[in-house]
């Protein structure tokens, strides 16, 4: 007899992952499939769409194939805000423009702030616009590429467009839409038409509904192509990030989640909807519920990249070394701006700085750096978080990056929070099977995935974090006049010559 499951995918930033789980909450069998992006010029991050739906098939295919498992439903999350524009058949006109890591913007968030007010966005979006908008995007591509724009009809993320690849339904989850800032009214739960039409007047804005609700089912096609039952429901599904949130059960009230990959993410559920002018107020994934968010452009992607520059070594030797370095990494202290900085600054051009740098430092001290760096990007949020009204009373961690256990010791040290780790900490694809665990079953969370382990803060270590801290935020305000002026010389320096060709460095792997 075959086992019933749920089928969860997510589409990440560096890889897509597929689960199949069972009624219990046990991962019957799992699958990852590795990517890149695109950086063409500096500040764009784009993808093609054609590579989600392919790894959705390929990671269908090979998890059913033992043929031991029946597929009862289907869940799907991804990375986003993305914007991917198509015409009115679904064919992509362009690459998916990814979310705050993609800078390009900066003139339409600036021309829009103008036109609208940013007090006014603010309060009716519950954002201000930055990198992370979705809606300053699809302007982009109008105000740069209109014969495409022209053509244009719909908009989708990775998990809507694996809803109409599998359904045929155009959908987006409600908590996407909502950062699609200015495009969507948080406060009536809907696309905010006299915006929307000045924006993108001929886009047909998808209809909205709750990531879990049953989106469609699979369609004939779609079955044949991904090794599916025809007619099995499909959920709405919904960003990566809080997709994660769902899969360790950080939705309650003061929950905290960080989500350790190839960027930091926080997810913060609050009692009633908060704003602030340096993070991202949102509606949950669940209905009813309210998130102040935040998140690092860089983390897991800055660990990668120095893998890569290290010969990459096995990450458990790097981890080894970084533990051996000691806390403050033997004098030196990283900014974690490798890619602009999303929450708090809110920053396209911020760089990444190493300082303190001498010939005696080691690969242990730079990767110790880099883990902290983060670690301090994170209490920078949280403490963001708390002055904008928030009432932390719960971190959960998931995620890659819990694996192993420094990267998760360091934050907690440098937070001076406890972290709750999960026994599954696979993330944003085990959220997706819950949630569609939820259409056919009647299962918790707190069941499926109960708590392994609580990370404490090492109160003898206090002291020099909180120095190293306010050096921290001493060394972004002392070194950005030149990080300004470096990024600009980086965009002229492009435009004197042909497109980079991307080798997708610092996009590959999450450090355990």
């Amino acid at each position: 007899m075959k086992v019933a499951t749920v089928l969860g995918v997510d589409i990440g930033t560096s890889s897509s992952k597929g689960v199949l789980v069972d009624a219990a909450g046990r991962v019957v069998r799992s699958a990852t499939r590795s990517h890149e992006v695109s950086r063409p010029r500096p500040g764009w991050v784009e993808m093609d769409a054609d590579v989600w739906w392919q790894e959705f098939v390929s990671l269908s295919r090979e998890l059913l194939a033992p043929g031991d498992a029946e597929v009862v439903a289907v869940g799907v999350s991804g990375m986003g805000p993305c914007v991917l524009l198509t015409d009115a058949a679904n064919v992509p006109l362009r690459p998916a423009i990814l979310y705050g890591v993609d800078t390009r913007s900066t003139a339409q968030i600036a021309r829009l702030n103008d036109q609208f007010g940013e007090e006014e966005i603010l309060r009716r979006c519950g954002s201000a616009l930055s990198s992370q908008a979705a809606g300053a995007k699809v302007a982009w591509v109008a105000d740069n590429e209109p014969e495409l724009f022209r053509r244009a009809r719909r908009l989708f993320m990775p998990s809507s467009w694996l809803v109409v690849q599998l359904t045929g339904r155009y959908v987006l989850d409600q908590h996407s839409a909502s950062q699609c800032t200015p495009l969507y009214d948080t406060r009536s739960e809907d696309w905010y038409a006299p915006w929307a039409e000045q924006i993108a007047p001929d886009l047909v804005l998808p209809p909205l509904s709750w990531p879990g609700e049953v989106a469609g089912v699979v369609t004939a096609h779609a079955a044949a192509e991904a090794g599916l039952p025809p007619g099995v429901p499909v959920i709405t599904g919904t960003i990566d990030a809080w997709s994660e949130a769902i899969s360790v059960g950080a939705q309650g009230v003061g929950d905290l989640m960080l989500m350790y990959g190839t960027t930091m993410f926080l997810v913060h559920t609050v009692a009633s909807p908060l704003t602030s002018p340096s993070l991202w107020g949102t509606v949950g994934a669940l209905p009813g519920t309210r998130n102040l968010a935040g998140g690092l452009a860089t983390s897991g992607a800055i660990t990668g990249w120095l893998r890569e520059l290290f010969g990459s070594p096995d990450y458990p030797e790097l981890l080894r070394l970084a533990e051996a370095s000691g806390a403050g990494a033997r004098g030196l202290l990283m900014l974690p701006y490798f890619a602009g900085e999303r929450t708090p600054i809110l920053d396209p051009d911020a760089r990444g700085v190493l300082a303190g740098l001498t010939v005696s430092h080691t690969r242990g001290d730079l990767y110790r750096a880099a883990l902290e760096a983060t670690g301090l990007g994170v209490r920078h949020n949280i403490e963001t978080i708390e002055a904008g009204g928030g009432d932390i009373r719960r971190v959960v961690a998931v995620g890659g990056g819990t694996q192993g256990g420094l990267w998760t010791q360091i934050v907690s040290d440098v937070t001076g929070r406890d972290q709750v780790i999960p026994s599954q900490t696979i993330g944003a694809s085990y959220g997706a099977a819950f949630l569609a665990a939820r259409t056919e079953w009647d299962v918790s969370i707190e069941t499926w995935n109960p708590v392994k382990e609580i990370r404490t803060p090492r109160r003898e270590l206090a002291a020099d974090y909180d120095e190293l801290y306010g050096l921290y935020r001493e060394l972004y305000t002392s070194s950005k006049r030149v990080a300004h002026a470096l990024a600009a010389r980086q965009v002229r320096l492009l435009a004197a010559g042909p497109p980079v060709a991307s080798d997708n460095r610092g996009t590959e792997g999450v450090a355990p």
